[in-house]
């Protein structure tokens, strides 16, 4: 599986932004995954944003519930993260990832987002 992320730059607090994952697949359908994404800021740990399950269950961490959707569009091999109220602790280099019930596999190259106050 390869992942592409996009949709990243600039953006002021309280805008909106959506970053996309288009996945190529081979061998085992894009709707057999899980997708997540993930965001690591400067000096900081990778971290947890939201995840949905092949079967459409949604998970998001607490900071972000209530302002991002993550949803998927099996038919484009396509993961989507809907942010909005951006915040400046928000900013950080977004990944996308997609695994099976052992975890995650396989990650993408990431996209940086960065929101100014």
């Amino acid at each position: 599986v390869q992942l592409q992320a996009s949709g990243g730059g600039m953006v002021q607090a309280g805008d909106s932004r959506e970053l996309s994952c288009k996945a190529s697949v081979s061998g085992v359908s894009f709707n057999t995954y899980n997708m997540g994404w993930f965001r690591q800021a400067p000096g900081k740990e990778r971290e947890f944003v939201a995840a949905i399950t092949w079967t459409a269950r949604t998970y998001y961490r607490g900071s972000v519930k209530d302002r991002f959707t993550i949803s998927r569009d099996n038919a484009k091999n396509t993961v989507y993260l809907q942010m909005n109220s951006l915040k400046p602790e928000d900013t950080a280099v977004y990944y996308c990832a997609s695994g099976g019930e052992s975890g995650y596999e396989y990650w993408g190259q990431g996209t940086q987002v960065t929101v100014s106050s």
